[in-house]
């Protein structure tokens, strides 16, 4: 049976290749060129091709189709023309773009099939985190699927499937190979005669492909991985891509259309500003939120055409129940899965919630089992994704306090616990980056019942050990926030110390980065400071800071009291005095922009006899300072958030006093 297995293999010619014994010599596999599908069905002269534009995105061009249409298959006989069969040993070499797919649906990226039958001999298809290689072998259909392979995120992609007997491998950007060893190899006899190839479809609508297609060639014989990798831009890595899309098209010299359809992507905004870097440059982005039109000059987003929104009125929007009276929300985006709010509840069972952002509102992802939360940090390192708690006490009486910071699994889509750290009734959690590395500050409120002055502490990554270690130790006298701010190349921690002991009077400081650790740069003198809020208006820098109470030994204490905005004079390089205004035992300033508007809104929590009265939001009027426009009715208010989303612009708020958050929406004009 040797020599019939040699004689299949030698017949395995494709379009210079013969079958042996045939008058002119065989060529082996390996010398054949890579055969590229796509410049098979563009016509060339730059002239149009039905169902099939040119769409520019990302620096780079490709097809989009618009249907399965006739013209985007060709029959396999032009490529085997001396025998018959598909080679055992080949390489396929795609780059593509998928901004989205439907959950548990699939496209394809080729296929072949008979046409008499319609029966599908072999094909490319992925799903939202898998990639399937499919042939007819003579058990039947069989399928080899790739897990975890992450293509449906708006990115380029080069992928090079590469089939050496019972080896597949996949190979993602000229990184690290992935490996399938297969029960049976390919099979030596996978007859094409009466077949065509498809391009982006298996004959029909369904499982169209819905991306954008740069490249898609067939190399046989050999592993094309070699050919294109190392590559200094590996997502867009070439091996054959058609003229057409290598290079913009030219306008004709009479004026006339395109000769070939073609489009530039223009971005709609999904909540976030997209990036603007060098592969953006030139392409349009219409925001639908501030209804404005948008070009990248490579740096930024320069308006073309920009509407001018302005705040109306403030509309009750979503009452958010959450599992027990909360301290925190915090806020975040994570990249191509969406919006989430975590709360930080008190009571430990269920734990705090994170609720994400679904049809307009707000409902429950995930339960973490936290203990007597007092906030959330969401940050990044690198490409990895955190949310840090901050735990006010142990699992129970006697055990240490512990607060964890969380990773986010994109494989199971939920925050997994990665690192504990020690804590001491810890109030917040600030995450910052200096120079390229990053850092994390506690603010440790007090040790044991009544020692206020202790040490907070300052935690620096370790890119080796992968995890956050003792860089700094400060004290502090019952700390409560720390906030970060950077003013050119300078960098400053700023905290809010609460209570010495004795009395809410006590210093806040600001510390400046010097010599590798933060120093202190300027003591302010506040009353059970609970936060500090850090903005910018124009080329000035401010600073506000929410006073709790005034609390002195054997003195009732005073609620009604004055919160007061710093603002850095170019003169004294300090931090001066520019508006006081009332507030009752403020726990948040949150700083936020609509328009050409600047607003401040404060959380009012307690006013000495009840926790159910007014925050504020004021409106920046120059000279005038900020001035109060709403008053919204609140209960145990003790954290505000800005966000925006597809609908529009939000405040959320947290209730320290009851199971329940609202959010309101900020109607404009």
């Amino acid at each position: 049976m040797e020599p019939m297995w040699t004689l299949l293999l030698l017949c395995l010619g494709l379009v210079t290749g013969v079958c042996a014994g045939q008058a002119r010599p065989w060529k082996p596999c390996t010398d054949l060129l890579p055969l590229d599908f796509l410049s098979r069905v563009l016509p060339g002269g730059g002239k149009a091709l039905s169902g099939v534009r040119a769409v520019q995105d990302r620096g780079a061009k490709g097809l989009q189709l618009t249907g399965p249409h006739e013209a985007l298959s060709f029959p396999s006989s032009q490529l085997f023309i001396n025998c018959p069969f598909f080679p055992t040993e080949f390489s396929v070499v795609v780059t593509l773009k998928v901004s989205h797919i439907a959950p548990k649906k699939n496209e394809y990226i080729f296929t072949l099939v008979e046409e008499q039958s319609d029966r599908m001999l072999l094909g490319l298809r992925y799903s939202q985190d898998r990639l399937h290689f499919l042939f007819l072998s003579p058990a039947g259909r069989e399928r080899l699927t790739f897990r975890a392979v992450q293509l449906v995120d708006n990115q380029w992609h080069t992928l090079v499937l590469s089939i050496s007997g019972r080896y597949v491998t996949l190979t993602k950007d000229c990184g690290i190979p992935l490996e399938l060893l297969q029960e049976k190899p390919f099979p030596l006899t996978l007859s094409t005669q009466g077949s065509r190839f498809y391009i982006g479809s298996r004959r029909r609508w369904k499982g169209l492909f819905s991306g954008l297609m740069r490249q898609l060639v067939l190399l046989p014989g050999s592993d094309a991985t070699s050919r294109i990798c190392p590559s200094s831009n590996p997502s867009l890595a070439i091996l054959s891509v058609p003229s057409v899309l290598l290079h913009l098209p030219v306008q004709p010299s009479e004026n006339e259309a395109l000769m070939y359809p073609y489009e530039a992507s223009v971005r709609v905004t999904l909540g976030t500003l997209p990036s603007c870097t060098n592969s953006e440059r030139g392409q349009l982005w219409f925001d639908t939120l501030k209804r404005g039109l948008f070009i990248c000059d490579s740096v930024a987003w320069v308006p073309l055409l920009e509407g001018r929104e302005r705040l109306d009125y403030v509309e009750d929007y979503q009452d958010l129940y959450t599992n027990s009276k909360t301290f925190d929300i915090e806020v975040f985006q994570i990249p191509s899965v969406g919006l989430f709010a975590a709360v930080a509840d008190w009571e430990s069972k269920p734990g705090s919630g994170i609720y994400k952002w679904t049809d307009g509102k707000f409902e429950p992802y995930q339960n973490i089992s936290t203990f007597q939360a007092q906030a959330w940090k969401y940050f990044t390192v690198g490409n990895k994704m955190f949310l840090a708690v901050a735990n006010s006490r142990g699992k129970d009486e006697e055990a240490q306090e512990l607060s964890v910071i969380y990773k986010w699994s994109p494989r199971k889509q939920k925050f997994l616990p990665y690192q504990t750290l020690v804590t001491h009734s810890a109030r917040d959690w600030e995450a910052f980056t200096i120079q390229g590395e990053a850092f994390l500050a506690v603010a440790n409120h007090r040790q044991g019942e009544h020692n206020h002055n202790i040490n907070s502490v300052i935690y620096k990554w370790n890119p080796g050990t992968k995890v956050f270690e003792v860089n700094q130790t400060i004290q502090t006298s019952g700390a409560y926030d720390w906030e970060f701010f950077s003013i050119g190349p300078y960098h400053f921690l700023v905290v809010a110390n609460t209570f010495n002991g004795s009395s809410t009077h006590v210093n806040s400081v600001i510390y400046i980065w010097l010599g590798g650790m933060f120093q202190p740069f300027q003591a302010i003198s506040t009353y059970g400071a609970t936060d500090w809020e850090m903005f910018q208006i124009g080329n000035r820098i401010f600073l506000a800071v929410a006073n709790g109470q005034k609390f002195y030994e054997n003195v009732p204490s005073l609620y009604a009291i004055n919160s007061t905005i710093y603002e850095l004079s170019t003169t004294t390089k300090t931090f001066l005095k520019f508006q006081d205004i009332v507030t009752y035992s403020a726990v948040d300033w949150e700083f936020f922009t609509m328009g050409d508007e600047k607003f401040l809104v404060v959380a009012n929590s307690f006013d000495g006899t009840s926790h159910s009265l007014n925050s504020v939001i004021y409106r920046w009027q120059g000279y005038e300072g900020f001035v109060p426009i709403h008053r919204l009715p609140t209960t145990g208010c003790i954290d505000w958030e800005f966000f925006t989303s597809t609908e529009g612009s939000y405040l959320i708020y947290s209730s320290a006093t009851q199971p329940l958050s609202k959010v309101f929406k900020l109607r404009t004009y």
